[in-house]
């Protein structure tokens, strides 16, 4: 085995701004932060740089869209971190806090509903940064997609956010066409001509394919809105996440139940477990209940100030 001069203490230290030992060596990967999937050119460029000139010329990426530049010394890592900081670069993403936000690319893709860029920029800037001093019982994973296709998972996430678009169907407009074009285009089955008039049924995933379909305009637009799934968790344990029972219709609302989720896992969970260890410990319906009110938000700053999560390890 290899004579290794970093400590664990000081191993502990540079992991908690982003910086992770390579198995058996005294080098370092950088985890850099893309704020929500992407980065510009000229970033991209000295990420480049830095990994010629202070790694061994590669570079990773991670499952939560963060970027790795593998063997960095020990001694370099300040140096690192100021080399990438002159394109507004910065290191992070570990620990028992809000870990980096993941997005879809919906704000370009022709099945986006939403604005995941925009979404997952502002979720960026409120809880990452906003609440990166915040300890949790265990890491927080959000996930954005723009629809219901879930190219990222979001119901795999500690919170996940998916694009809505609720048809509105008028019924006097339908001609229950022997060949609908509605029920046609419906990747889901929810749509069927029945006696005559068109039925949306349960099974709809609101993915808005059905909008602008009808030769008569029975469906001509529709109500954008964000499904919000809690609890989901992936890896060796398995949890698939809840919808909260409501569309939400704006993204400051979203930005609010996050916060009170935030509030409750870190006033209700135990050190050491996932939020889905959290839910389902005391009860969908009982989170559910808070996440609709205010109540959580009233107590914020005893949450904020209550000294909790100083010590313990992952129950998952």
């Amino acid at each position: 085995m290899a004579n290794l001069k970093v400590t664990p203490a000081e191993e502990k230290a540079v992991k908690a701004i982003g910086f992770l030992r390579n198995k058996g060596t005294d080098n370092f990967s950088a985890r850099i932060i893309t704020v929500n999937g992407k980065i510009t050119a000229a970033q991209q460029k000295i990420i480049g740089e830095a990994a010629e000139k202070f790694g061994n010329g590669i570079v990773t990426f991670t499952s939560r869209l963060t970027v790795e530049v593998p063997g960095i010394l020990y001694e370099k890592i300040t140096e690192f971190q100021e080399f990438i900081a002159k394109e507004g670069l910065v290191t992070g993403g570990t620990g028992p806090k809000v870990r980096p936000i993941v997005s879809c690319k919906g704000s370009v893709c022709h099945h986006g509903l939403i604005d995941t860029f925009d979404v997952s920029e502002d979720i960026h800037n409120i809880f990452y940064n906003g609440y990166a001093t915040v300890k949790l019982p265990h890491k927080f994973k959000i996930g954005v997609g723009g629809c219901p296709n879930n190219c990222i998972k979001p119901s795999l996430n500690d919170l996940g956010i998916i694009g809505q678009m609720e048809p509105n169907y008028n019924e006097e407009l339908c001609k229950g066409c022997r060949k609908c074009p509605i029920e046609n285009s419906c990747p889901m089955g929810a749509a069927k001509v029945v006696d005559g008039k068109l039925t949306i049924g349960d099974q709809c995933k609101k993915c808005g394919k059905c909008i602008g379909r009808c030769n008569f305009d029975s469906i001509p637009d529709g109500k954008r809105g964000y499904k919000v799934f809690i609890g989901g968790m992936w890896g060796k344990r398995v949890n698939p996440g809840v919808a909260i029972n409501k569309i939400f219709k704006t993204k400051e609302e979203v930005y609010e139940v996050i916060e009170k989720m935030i509030l409750l896992y870190r006033e209700q969970g135990q050190t050491g477990e996932r939020v889905a260890q959290t839910v389902n410990r005391i009860g969908f319906e009982n989170v559910e209940e808070q996440l609709l009110s205010n109540e959580i938000l009233d107590r914020k700053q005893q949450i904020l100030e209550a000294k909790l999560h100083l010590t313990g390890q992952a129950s998952c």
